[in-house]
């Protein structure tokens, strides 16, 4: 007898992503195998806090947006070199990061794509010229209060973030049309 309760969860877009997508991606960018279709490696979210980096506070807000709106705790990033300008020594913390992979990749994806971009001030969509030559793809938030996870008291020091989206693909073209499938919103050309 089998118990609905007890039957494990998937992420809506990772079922998606394996029911449909793939052998949709399969056959519009004429590959072969299916083994060849680009997918998602992992989503890795960055805090640099530039100025703020000896602000302990500032630590903390943004340790705290980034637990909350994925779930996991993040690692410290620290300095490689010394720049004097700047005043940054070698060992300095100057951020944080996590990366998402499996289950909450996907739920964040979902998430970001569906509830976080749409929320945006005069949002036309990411821009096409944001993937690097592998086809992996960032997107800069300018500020962290567009999260639904974090409470107003929690956005009054604003700070933004970076979110990689890796991907296995062979270039931009295939982690473009991959993108397209997960929902993301791309500019229209001549914007």
């Amino acid at each position: 007898m089998s118990d609905k309760s007890t039957a494990k969860y998937i992420p809506r877009l990772k079922k998606e992503f394996n029911d449909t997508y793939k052998s949709e991606l399969k056959k519009e960018l004429g590959l072969s195998n299916i083994n060849a279709v680009p997918s998602l490696e992992k989503i890795v979210i960055n805090i640099g806090l530039g100025k703020s980096k000896d602000d302990k506070k500032m630590f903390e807000v943004a340790t705290n947006t980034i637990e909350k709106i994925t779930g996991q705790k993040p690692i410290m990033t620290y300095s490689k070199v010394n720049v004097a300008s700047f005043k940054l020594r070698e060992g300095n913390k100057i951020g944080m990061k996590v990366t998402l992979r499996g289950d909450r990749m996907f739920e964040f994806l979902d998430r970001f794509v569906n509830i976080v971009m749409p929320r945006q001030r005069d949002f036309h969509g990411v821009s096409n010229k944001s993937f690097d030559s592998q086809g992996n793809f960032s997107i800069g938030v300018v500020e962290q209060s567009i999260f639904p996870e974090l409470s107003f008291e929690e956005t009054t020091s604003p700070h933004g973030l970076q979110v990689v989206i890796v991907t296995k693909s062979n270039g931009k073209e295939e982690a473009r049309a991959l993108l397209v499938k997960f929902g993301v919103p791309f500019m229209k050309e001549g914007k």
